[in-house]
């Protein structure tokens, strides 16, 4: 009898899987072979994680509840046995949360590193810490009484302050907020001692409210709804109408409570009373600080940067160390591995082109170009000087829709031509364009990517660059623009694969022919999440038919492992460590082109609800450099964890030589770096082959 692939048996849910990811690093917080400020680290990247996974996918599926439902994956969970699963998974991680946290700080004792509460000062640092309130926080937090008189204020999201239960003279009991705004700091610093804000103003709180004794008080912050709800097709200005939705995003329901454990039963009572919150939805804490993304602040000491593990320094290797960038593209394609090269020849590839007399046009996607970006002041330049330059800013990128925004205004006044994006689809694939006049002909150069033109990000993500003048490449890329700026319905391209058309149909097809060979067959894709149920069921069907299929999954994976008879052919592996796993790479052992690289997750938001590119790999090195470096993280005995048929993950055991696939491709590209000074390039093409097979 046929299995039927439609199980729900089959599925695991996404939203469980993503708890399973950040669980995963937090695992990194708790690993006491770390430095205790890198562990503080992924502990701030797990409060970061929690509060978009609440503002965006809880803040969903409470929606999904209150208007009656009840849509689901493949798994077939309902909105409300999903939130139900949700919160006890999350309380139930809380004592390890504050095990964890009390474990690092503990930790940073040894090294005469503090995080103290006022009253746990000594009287000289209480007195700095004094002078520190009244000079410069005293005048910018804000007392609000609340009454028949004072209504409770609108909280903004992730809004953080106290509560407070007041008496006067004539002992009659009254209730107040103390806002404490985003523009102070998290933590007062005295020397090597970090205080806790809200310790202090709670110190000092009936400074604020002259006459009055405080009774009771407790620290809280609010979480909302921030999924902006755009209707594209009503808006005749979409900038206008993107800024009412930020604006909007400070006023979505109310979904998580979060304050310190053994708050005055009558001061929460107060909170609850203007709150509408369900009893799972608030969470106390006996010793962490609320806002875990906070502990950046410590983290980001420069002072204590022996606290953390080495900043590893990209290197520029051959053929860009030397040559013009444009020169090395048109004598072969160049792939380049982030972090560990440097993302600088990325950044010089728009601003040379800005520079040369000879570029007529250059064209690009911004997705999440950063706040100080050297690539969009190229840009800016660029146009100033009588450039064509045309970009799309995809200002509905998450969480990025503000600096998008300004960079779009920068560059309209600039003279650029700047498009917004496409109605009812995200614009998330890399690619850059330069187009120069080469005696009477034109030159075309195409950078296309897995990750974005980000440099700051660019240090700490792995991601791919790949840099061609092939004129398949150049024509694909010509057209993928016209299909931005004009009229057009979704385009195919020629030797490109382009989403919402393209890049699914590719995928499914690659799988099944591969699937094809059997147990000679091996398909690798790694990506960030696996969700799609097509891609999912393809796979079930390469791996009944033998064909070995490892996939290495960041984060969310709904496929299940290791299941006789469908799935036992399938491994996933997740790896979590120094740098964010974040290339989309995707490789067919037995085809011709065995390789391809995209900015494209196998989430169905990627393949049928965003524009992206899968851009294949041609060239037989390059093909060859990205299967040594998807091998050597499937040999990863430090970082990789494995996902089990019950949906738990475990670490992979180290069984033999240790291998951290980090430190290794740090190690080779300094090595590398330094033979280059000395040695020919042959010479280090085998250094390079030597290093990743030892591994």
């Amino acid at each position: 009898m046929a299995l039927d692939l439609n199980s729900s048996q089959l599925y695991f849910n996404r939203e469980l899987s993503w708890l399973q990811f950040n669980s995963r690093v937090l695992a990194q917080a708790l690993d006491e072979k770390l430095p205790p400020l890198e562990r503080l680290k992924f502990l701030a990247i797990y409060g970061t994680n929690l509060d978009e996974f609440y503002m965006i996918r809880v803040a969903g599926l409470k929606a999904l509840f209150k208007a009656r439902i009840q849509e689901t994956g493949a798994d077939k969970l309902t909105p409300s046995e999903q939130l139900e699963q949700i919160h006890g998974y999350l309380h139930k991680e809380h004592q390890v949360l504050e095990s964890c946290y009390t474990s690092i700080i503990s930790e940073l004792h040894t090294y005469s590193v503090h995080v103290k509460s006022y009253d746990a000062l000594n009287s000289e640092e209480q007195l700095k810490v004094k002078e520190i309130f009244f000079n410069e926080i005293y005048p910018v937090i804000i007392p609000i009484a609340v009454d028949a008189t004072h209504p409770f204020p609108h909280l903004n999201n992730l809004s953080f302050g106290l509560a407070i239960t007041l008496e006067d003279n004539s002992k009659n009991i009254k209730h107040g907020l103390i806002r404490i705004p985003r523009i102070l700091p998290r933590f007062i610093q005295i020397e090597q001692t970090f205080i806790p804000i809200e310790s202090v103003v709670e110190h000092f709180a009936s400074e604020l409210f002259p006459g009055f004794t405080q009774l009771a008080s407790t620290p809280f912050r609010v979480t909302r709804n921030a999924d902006i709800e755009i209707e594209e097709e009503e808006a005749d200005d979409f900038l206008e109408i993107l800024q009412e939705g930020l604006r909007s995003r400070n006023k979505g329901s109310l979904i998580r409570l979060e304050l310190m454990d053994g708050a005055d039963v009558g001061l929460l009572n107060f909170l609850l009373s203007h709150l509408n919150l369900d009893d799972n939805d608030i969470y106390s804490y006996k010793s962490l600080p609320l806002n875990l993304g906070s502990l950046w602040q410590i983290v980001g000491d420069k002072a204590l940067s022996h606290l953390v593990l080495p900043t590893f320094s990209p290197k520029t290797l051959p053929p860009l160390d030397s040559e013009n960038i444009f020169e090395a593209i048109e004598k072969q394609d160049i792939l380049l591995y982030h972090p560990f090269d440097s993302f600088e020849p990325v950044v010089q590839f728009i601003k040379q082109a800005a520079a040369d007399p000879d570029t007529l046009a250059i064209r690009m996607t911004l997705y999440r170009a950063g706040q100080k970006s050297p690539i969009v002041k190229a840009l800016i330049d660029a146009a100033r000087e009588g450039k064509q330059v045309t970009v799309l800013v995809e200002l509905k990128a998450r969480f990025d829709e503000e600096n998008n925004l300004r960079w779009a205004k920068a560059l309209e006044d600039a003279g650029a031509h700047v498009v917004y994006g496409i109605p009812g689809l995200k614009v998330h694939a890399k690619i850059a364009q330069i187009i120069k006049r080469k005696g009477k002909k034109l030159q075309s150069y195409v950078h296309l990517a897995t990750g974005n033109y980000n440099p700051s990000t660019a240090k700490i993500y792995t991601d791919i660059s790949y840099f061609t003048s092939k004129e398949a490449f150049s024509n694909d890329a010509t057209h993928f623009f016209h299909f931005l700026t004009g009229f057009s319905t979704y385009t195919k391209l020629n030797t490109l694969f382009m989403s919402p058309v393209q890049i699914k149909p590719k995928l499914l097809k690659l799988i099944e022919k591969e699937g094809r060979h059997g147990k000679n067959g091996h398909i690798i894709l790694k990506a960030n999440s696996l969700v799609d149920k097509d891609v999912i069921k393809a796979l079930y069907l390469a791996s009944q038919a033998g064909c070995k299929v490892d996939l290495i999954i960041r984060g969310i994976c709904c496929l299940k492992p290791g299941i006789k008879g469908i799935s036992e052919n399938i491994v996933v592996s997740s790896i979590i460590g120094k740098y964010l796993e974040h290339s989309r790479i995707y490789f067919f052992k037995n085809h011709k082109i065995k390789c391809y690289i995209s900015s494209a997750d196998l989430m169905p938001r990627n393949l049928i609800r965003r524009v992206e590119l899968m851009t294949p790999i041609i060239e037989e090195n390059l093909t060859q450099k990205i299967e040594q470096i998807l091998m050597l993280q499937l040999a990863d005995n430090q970082l990789r964890w494995k996902l089990q048929e019950d949906g738990n993950y475990i670490k992979v055991p180290l069984l033999g030589k240790p291998v951290n696939n980090h430190t290794v491709l740090e190690q080779y590209v300094n090595k590398i770096y330094d033979k280059t000074k000395k040695e020919t390039p042959d010479y280090v093409s085998r250094l390079a082959n030597r290093i990743l097979k030892e591994s």
